[in-house]
Order: C-alpha cells, then sequence, then structure tokens
C-alpha cells in the first residue's frame, strides 16, 4: 500500500468513524469515568488484529493497543474523558442535552478517535506492504485533571518509544511548536476547633481563617514570580455554618509556570505560605498533590513531517458548515472573537481556517495553559498539530465548543488529523532516519536531563468505584 492508497482506505472509512466520535460525544463521561469511550476504542482496535493492554498505570480506563513487532516502535497519543457542565446539543443555541451534565467542550470524543484511525489505517497498509515495526495507540484517561498519561509514564509505558504523535482539536491547522506550561495540582487541607462563634469564640481556631490567611500570601506571591506564571485556586470547603469555628477547610491550588523547575520553586513558596497560616491561627495543615505535569517539549523534526502530510491533505468547508459556524460564533462576545483571531499572533481571516500553517514565529514561546502531553514529550519525542474542528472565536471549555466538536465540522477536521498522523507514521516507518533525527533533536533538547514522575510514589489514580460514589454523593 503506497500514501495515495491509504488516504483512499481512510476516506471510505470516514463514516465508520465518524459515528464513533460521534457515538462517544453522545455518551461523555469526565476523568477516569471514561468506560464507554474506553470499551468501544479497544474493541474497534481488538477488532482489527492489535492486542490490547488493560488497567495500564493502575487506572481502569487507560489502556495500549499494539500491532506489529520489532523496531521502530512508534506511538499515537489518544483522549476521550469529557468536562463538567457542558452538556450541549448540535446548536447554536444553549441547549443542555442533560442538565448540568458532561459534554465533550474540549474534542477528546475526536482526539481518541482520530487516534485509533491512523492506527488502523496504518495497520492495514503493514499488512499489504513490507513494512516493518510497532504502532501502537494509547488509550489515555483524564487528560482534563493532567494526570492520566502521568500514571502511565509512572509505569514507564512510554520508555521503549522511538517517537509519538498526537494532535488536538483547534480554530486552525498548524504544528504545535510552541510549549504549554508545566503545573502542578494540589489541595491544602487546614483542621482546626470548633466552637460558638458567638458564645465561645476564643475557643475555637478557624480553619476557614487559615485558608483565607493562604489565600492573602498566594496573592502577595503574585507579584514576585515570573511573567507567564499563573496561580488558581478554589476553596473547596468553607465550613458547615456561620455560627459554627470552622474545624475543617481546604483550598485546591493550580500552579503553572513555563518550565517544571519553575512550578517546583512555586509550589515550595507555597508550601510556606500554608505553614504560615496554620501557625498564625494555631490550626494543622496537611497538603495533597493531585497531579504534576511537565510542560510540552516540541519536536521540530516530527512536526515539520506532519505538516507537510498535513498539506498533502485536501480540506474544505461548505456552505451549510459556514453558515452554522456565524450563528455560533455570533453568540461570543465581539471583543473576545476580535482577540481570538489575533491568538497566534497573526489576523485569522477566516472563520472556519482550512490553510495549514506553520507559525514559525511561535517557536520556542510558552502558551497558556498545560497538559500531560508534556510528561510524555520528557521520555520520547513528540510531534503534535491542530485542525480546524471550531471557528475561530469560539473558546475550548464552552458549550459552543461542544456544539461545533459533536458537528460535521468537527469531524472534518478529525479526519484531517487522522489523514496527516496516519501519513506521518508511514514515513516514519518506512524511513527510520527521520526518526534518528528527531531522536537527536531530543537529546539535545533535554540536555540529558531524565523524566523522573513528579507526582508522589503513594499517588494513585481514583477507581472506577469510588468516582461513581463521589457522584451519587
Amino acid at each position: 500500500m503506497i500514501k495515495e492508497e491509504l488516504i483512499d482506505w481512510i476516506k471510505n472509512k470516514e463514516e465508520f468513524f465518524s459515528d464513533m466520535a460521534k457515538d462517544i460525544w453522545n455518551h461523555p463521561q469526565v476523568a477516569y469515568e471514561e468506560e464507554y469511550a474506553s470499551n468501544l476504542q479497544k474493541q474497534v482496535l481488538q477488532e482489527a488484529g492489535f492486542d490490547i493492554r488493560e488497567n495500564v498505570g493502575g487506572a481502569q480506563t487507560a489502556f495500549v493497543a499494539e500491532y506489529g513487532s520489532g523496531k521502530p516502535v512508534i506511538g499515537i497519543l489518544g483522549e476521550f474523558d469529557a468536562l463538567p457542565g457542558l452538556s450541549q446539543a448540535v446548536s447554536t443555541n444553549r441547549e443542555e442535552i442533560i442538565s448540568g451534565g458532561p459534554g465533550h467542550g474540549c474534542g477528546h470524543n475526536l482526539l481518541g478517535t482520530a487516534g485509533v484511525e491512523a492506527v488502523i489505517a496504518m495497520s492495514e497498509a503493514m499488512k499489504t506492504s513490507e513494512i516493518n515495526g510497532t504502532i501502537r495507540y494509547y488509550g489515555c484517561p483524564a487528560e482534563e485533571v493532567l494526570s492520566g498519561k502521568t500514571f502511565m509514564a509512572r509505569e514507564g509505558v512510554f520508555n521503549d518509544l522511538d517517537c509519538a504523535l498526537t494532535w488536538h482539536p483547534g480554530v486552525a491547522n498548524f504544528v504545535v511548536n510552541m510549549s504549554m506550561q508545566a503545573m502542578v495540582s494540589v489541595e491544602y487541607q487546614f483542621k482546626g476547633i470548633t466552637a460558638h462563634a458567638a458564645g465561645a469564640p476564643h475557643a475555637g481556631r478557624s480553619a476557614l481563617d487559615a485558608v483565607e490567611l493562604m489565600n492573602v500570601g498566594a496573592n502577595y506571591m503574585r507579584e514576585h514570580v515570573l511573567d507567564g506564571s499563573r496561580i488558581h485556586y478554589v476553596i473547596t470547603n468553607g465550613g458547615l455554618a456561620p455560627n459554627i469555628v470552622p474545624d475543617q477547610a481546604s483550598v485546591w491550588y493550580y500552579l503553572r509556570a513555563t518550565t517544571k523547575e519553575q512550578v517546583d520553586s512555586m509550589f515550595n513558596r507555597l508550601e510556606k505560605i500554608a505553614q504560615g497560616a496554620a501557625l498564625m491561627t494555631e490550626t494543622k495543615v496537611e497538603h495533597q498533590v493531585k497531579a504534576y505535569a511537565y510542560n510540552v517539549l516540541p519536536n521540530d523534526t516530527l512536526n515539520k513531517v506532519m505538516l507537510k502530510n498535513m498539506e498533502g491533505v485536501s480540506f474544505s468547508f461548505n456552505q451549510d458548515e459556514l453558515n452554522f459556524a456565524e450563528k455560533l460564533v455570533a453568540t461570543v462576545d465581539n471583543e473576545v472573537v476580535e482577540m481570538s483571531k489575533k491568538q497566534f499572533g497573526i489576523e485569522l481571516e477566516d472563520l472556519l481556517p482550512t490553510d495549514k500553517n506553520h507559525f514559525k514565529h511561535l517557536k520556542g514561546q510558552c502558551i497558556g495553559g498545560s497538559t500531560d502531553v508534556g510528561d510524555v514529550s520528557w521520555i520520547t519525542p513528540v510531534g503534535q498539530i491542530m485542525t480546524t474542528c471550531a471557528p475561530v472565536g469560539v473558546q475550548p471549555h464552552s458549550w459552543q465548543a461542544t456544539a461545533s466538536y459533536g458537528s460535521s465540522i468537527g469531524l472534518k477536521g478529525m479526519h484531517l488529523a487522522a489523514k496527516s498522523m496516519a501519513l506521518t507514521l508511514f514515513d516514519l516507518l518506512t524511513d527510520t532516519n527521520l526518526i534518528d533525527v528527531a531522536r537527536e533533536e531530543f537529546v539535545k533538547e533535554t540536555a540529558g536531563k531524565k523524566y523522573e514522575a513528579a507526582i508522589p510514589d503513594d499517588l494513585r489514580p481514583p477507581s472506577l468505584k469510588s468516582m461513581k460514589e463521589l457522584v451519587r454523593m
């Protein structure tokens, strides 16, 4: 099978994989609960001749599907978790399917399906041609809480990869040659002493006071962190009633920065602030790290191969899709839309961009947001693209994004990604010199730094049972 035949195979199977993506979109499940998507993908891959390894990294919805044997070993990273509160119909009006329910507002119904589409297409080429090597699809849960791939990485499932590829739904077609921020997710629990807030306030030691003092300290710290760093928090427990001095209170923080080392420094300082708050209020404090993701390390060699293949794939939208996009964007604040047009440092004129960009001016920059793809990128070279799956102006993690990712607009972007990744798999398996160059770049960029999972050794993924019990509560 040559590359043209590979593309023809995918075109003939587009309806099947579109149905698969829509099926996952219709059954959204949040982090570590993605039974439906995980089982569906495993079934389809197993029927295509892939060997399946389940419960990877201790996560019940994580799996690895493998086809072929020997070197090189190339992975495709897939995701399938939804977001809470983003249930939405494919509509240009706010229409929840389930009130308060989850929805695919980040397009992971497309992300994982395109990966399955690409590896199965490549396996068909390997069956009919003398192409050697091993291809893997990684079913990665819980990207939205930035820990699924970290648990998998700690188990070493990426260690023998020669390289990996991935993608993400977006509002333009380009290679991701910029970094994303490292991030730690940590919750602090304070314990004090209850008392009558009016009759005996002197007998109480308020855990809520400690949380608020900690937040004050963290807010003063904002002035003394590197540009681009971020500090977010929510109070997850503020007590039970105003007339009871709270003996329990908690606050959940995200700390982000350009590199993991910078996050480490911020985390150390925040820990001192928490201890100071406990000292001032005569309370006790503990913390639990929930996730700890590395910054993304782009690989220019792989990105150039992916861009070249993406450029060779035809891509367009019809008038109905343009009309849907116009109506959807009309529901977004115009100021936000105008800023979105310039988010990549150049003016995006088309509502649904179809051209392919390198965005060379973004190379070496770090953009806001984080992903556990960063952990994998410090283990093996990772190439990544984004494709147009929503109109310019639609923000990720919004109901408008859910609507778009369930529409034909999202599906077309998904097939562009699948074709680009399949063609890149073909190139890497038939010209291993490309992998050698990618690995040389990787060795240079990592500068001898060995990956070590930043999450605590005793931290385990939540079980499906515990997540379901939490939902019932």
